[in-house]
C-alpha cells in the first residue's frame, strides 16, 4: 500500500486532487466524552460554572470544521457546505456522545473536517468542566461514515 501524502523519495507533500472528479462528499465521525455521573447531571441541568458546556462545545466543533486546513498540515481548505454536530448526554457512559456530520462538493473528502469537530468539541467540554472534574476521558473518535469519490462508500463495523 502507498501513503498518497507521501512523494517517491519519501518526502512529506500536499496530494494534488487537480484531476479528481468534483463529487458530493459527507463524512461523520464520533466520539466521547466519559465522565463521573455527578460532572453529567451538571452539564444536563445546565449549572456548570462557565454556562452551556454543550451549546458552546457545538459552536467550537462548527468553527474548528472550518479552520481543519488551517491545523493539519497537508489538509486542503474545503468549501463546506453543512457542518452539524449532536451532543447527546448518555447516563450509561456515563459522559457525552459527540456526532459531526460535514458536506462538501469537491475533489477530496471531509474525513478530517469531520474528526476534527468532535475533537474540538469533546476537547471543549473537558475545558468547561475541568474544575469540576480533571479524570474525565476522551474517547472513541472515529470516522463512522464517510460516501463520495473514487472510493465511494465507507461504513465502520459497530
Amino acid at each position: 500500500m502507498t501513503l498518497s501524502h507521501f512523494d517517491a523519495s519519501g518526502q512529506a507533500h500536499m496530494v494534488d486532487v487537480t484531476d479528481k472528479d468534483e463529487t458530493d462528499r459527507v463524512a461523520i465521525a464520533e466520539g466521547k466524552v466519559i465522565m463521573a455521573p455527578e460532572t453529567l447531571a451538571l452539564v444536563e441541568a445546565g449549572t456548570a460554572r462557565k454556562g452551556d458546556v454543550l451549546g458552546i462545545a457545538r459552536i467550537a466543533g462548527i468553527m474548528a470544521t472550518k479552520r481543519t486546513a488551517d491545523l493539519i498540515p497537508l489538509c486542503h481548505p474545503l468549501p463546506i457546505s453543512k457542518v452539524a454536530l449532536e451532543l447527546a448526554p448518555n447516563a450509561d457512559l456515563p459522559g457525552v456522545t459527540i456526532t459531526a456530520t460535514v458536506r462538501t462538493t469537491g475533489r477530496t473528502g471531509v474525513e478530517m473536517e469531520a474528526l476534527t469537530a468532535v475533537s474540538v468539541a469533546a476537547l471543549t467540554i473537558y475545558d468547561m468542566l475541568k474544575a469540576a472534574e480533571k479524570s474525565m476521558r476522551i474517547e472513541g473518535i472515529r470516522v463512522l461514515r464517510k460516501e463520495g469519490g473514487k472510493s465511494g462508500t465507507y461504513e465502520a463495523a459497530p
